[in-house]
């Protein structure tokens, strides 16, 4: 049995969110989808996130928990109309249909809750590239000690690319191992990313990055080591 936290304002709770609770042994709490309410959380080993109705909201609240530094699993509730709306955007670890049944419920949710208990019993490890610290407990990455002002999604691109130094990434791979393989989005997204990454490193180590022309991206290792050769950088 899970010590589940519903965020929703529906006036139904749980049973009008995720009808399938009902059916299940797991201890629900409801709190107000509103950031305030979860300044001292109760303890909890996964949240649940009401996207049925306010899309919109739900995102925002979704980033906003992470930014925070929600360490219990995070799971956004969906209508299936609303699923188009899934994007990269989203910092929830699964979602699930209101309509799912309850085997399904209870199999995604001992799922997420399981992954966490593994993850956690990882040593926790940190990366150095020259300058470059990246602490993956923390969630922090430092440049010459200076530290960068990074997205959650900055940050796994810029953790991804520098544990695999020299290794090169096409679009396509990074999408898919840093944004997931349910991501909608183009490969867009990757260059875009990666045009912030190098803008927050600063000109004197936005060469940590390297482009590969029709290619991807690579990890470089050290800035002022790259020397850009013309027939495969951009």
């Amino acid at each position: 049995m899970a010590r589940l936290l519903l965020l929703t304002d529906a006036p139904g709770a749980s049973v009008e969110v995720l009808p399938a609770l009902g059916l299940l042994s797991h201890r629900v709490r409801i709190l107000a989808p509103q950031p305030q309410a979860l300044v001292d959380p109760p303890d909890c080993d996964l949240v649940l996130l009401d996207a049925r109705r306010d899309l919109s909201g739900a995102r925002g609240l979704s980033r906003v928990l992470r930014t925070s530094g929600l360490s219990t699993p995070l799971v956004a509730v969906f209508t299936e109309g609303g699923m188009a709306a899934l994007t990269g955007e989203w910092q929830v670890d699964d979602v699930i249909l209101d309509s799912a049944g309850p085997a399904e419920v209870d199999a995604r949710l001992r799922f997420a809750i399981n992954r966490l208990v593994e993850e956690q019993d990882e040593v926790p490890t940190r990366i150095t590239a020259g300058g470059l610290v990246i602490d993956e407990e923390s969630y922090a990455a430092r440049i010459h000690g200076q530290a960068l002002d990074l997205t959650y999604k900055e940050f796994e691109l810029l953790k991804h690319l520098a544990s695999h130094p020299g290794r090169v990434f096409s679009r396509a791979q990074l999408l898919q191992e840093v944004w997931g393989y349910d991501y909608f989005g183009g490969t867009r997204t990757v260059d875009v990313h990666v045009r912030r990454l190098r803008a927050k490193l600063g000109p004197e180590h936005e060469t940590l990055i390297g482009t590969i022309r029709n290619v991807g991206y690579r990890f470089v290792g050290a800035a002022g080591s790259a020397q850009p050769d013309e027939s495969l950088v951009d």
